[in-house]
């Protein structure tokens, strides 16, 4: 929180404690490192080397305590928490999907869910903060197993009733990440400049519903607007890969973990969002 900050007096004040409370902490702390971590000045407090190197230990360390914690409160008629993560642009339905099938399956668990970007999504898996992560184009680390879930792919579709080429102006990018970037910036190097721009699917396809006009789609999303004719796929388009992975710990609790993994791979081969499994 002082790094946060940047102020002993800040950081005691978001704690609830006194400043004096902060301080004798962040010795206690100096002492059983044999490290400054802080220096104060007139502008408030700044991390030295020292600090910097250890904070992100200390965030790892507050979130294996917020996990202990989180696993030691189960809900009465639950045998454990299973903490699960998901990517911002993959929630929509998958998570969903799964949060349900879970629900079918009754394995007694109570369940954790968030939403977020891939890196600190993986990190919390590493950390034992997650159990499992569900994320784009994982980079693999020591320590994680990573599974194929969906083959999934970005699809060109429109409003209009002519399908066809858009221009920019009628154009709404949805930015799937780094990759698809490059590959749309080569395919199409006008479009990249819409004149919408959202970095959430989920927002983009329903700004494109409403409003109209033309974009990038995971095809499992859109399907059922395909069937329905509110959405046109645009001919002779590309279409791009945009696959989704689990990733959790070598060491993960198999209780927990294997039958979330089970209930995952049922629902990820589901074509129609409005099902259950």
């Amino acid at each position: 929180m002082i790094a946060e900050t940047r102020s002993f007096q800040r950081a005691a004040s978001r704690l609830h404690v006194s400043q004096t409370s902060v301080s004798a902490r962040v010795r206690t702390l100096e002492q059983l490192l044999d490290r400054r971590l802080f220096v104060r000045n007139k502008g408030g407090a700044s991390l030295t080397l020292a600090g910097e190197q250890f904070l992100p230990h200390a965030t790892s360390l507050v979130q294996v305590w917020q996990r202990a914690c989180q696993q030691v409160a189960v809900p009465k008629g639950s045998r454990a928490v299973l903490a699960v993560g998901c990517e911002i642009s993959l929630w929509d339905p998958l998570l969903l999907r799964w949060l349900l099938g879970m629900r079918e399956a009754d394995l007694s668990l109570a369940i954790r869910t968030e939403v977020g970007v891939s890196q600190l999504l993986l990190d919390k898996v590493a950390a034992g903060v997650l159990d499992i992560a569900i994320v784009y184009a994982p980079q693999q680390r020591p320590g994680l197993r990573v599974e194929l879930l969906i083959e999934e792919k970005l699809v060109m579709v429109t409003t209009q009733k002519v399908p066809r080429l858009p221009e920019p102006a009628d154009y709404v990018y949805v930015d799937w990440g780094p990759e698809f970037a490059t590959q749309h910036g080569l395919a199409y190097p006008d479009l990249s400049n819409a004149a919408v721009i959202a970095g959430l699917g989920p927002l983009g396809r329903e700004y494109l519903l409403a409003a109209g006009g033309t974009g990038y789609f995971r095809l499992d999303v859109v399907r059922t607007h395909l069937d329905s004719g509110l959405l046109r796929r645009v001919p002779n388009t590309p279409e791009f890969l945009y696959p989704a992975f689990a990733v959790y710990a070598a060491g993960a609790d198999p209780d927990i973990v294997a039958p979330a993994l089970d209930v995952l791979r049922k629902v990820a081969t589901l074509r129609d969002p409005a099902r259950a499994p």
